[in-house]
């Protein structure tokens, strides 16, 4: 989707409806504002960070022995 807006005297935009909907977000909806390079990304805020994190980048993990590697960071803080 692509919607061109438009930037008001006080520097505000309106997220156009069917992003919105889209989204399922409305008033007093808290987002995430992120500067890339020559762009800005809006990204509604999690409502919870752990669960929206929860299983990302699993496929690292695949040949690792988690519950061994855990061990082992825990004993480096004991140093």
């Amino acid at each position: 989707m692509t919607t061109k807006v438009t930037l008001s005297s006080k520097n505000q935009i309106v997220v156009p409806k069917e992003a919105r909907e889209k989204l399922n977000i409305g008033p007093g909806q808290e987002m995430l504002v992120l500067v890339k390079e020559n762009r800005i990304v809006l990204i509604p805020r999690p409502q919870d960070f752990a669960g929206r994190m929860a299983g990302l980048h699993k496929d690292v993990w695949t040949d690792v022995d988690t519950d061994g590697y855990l061990e082992e960071e825990r004993d480096s803080w004991q140093r």
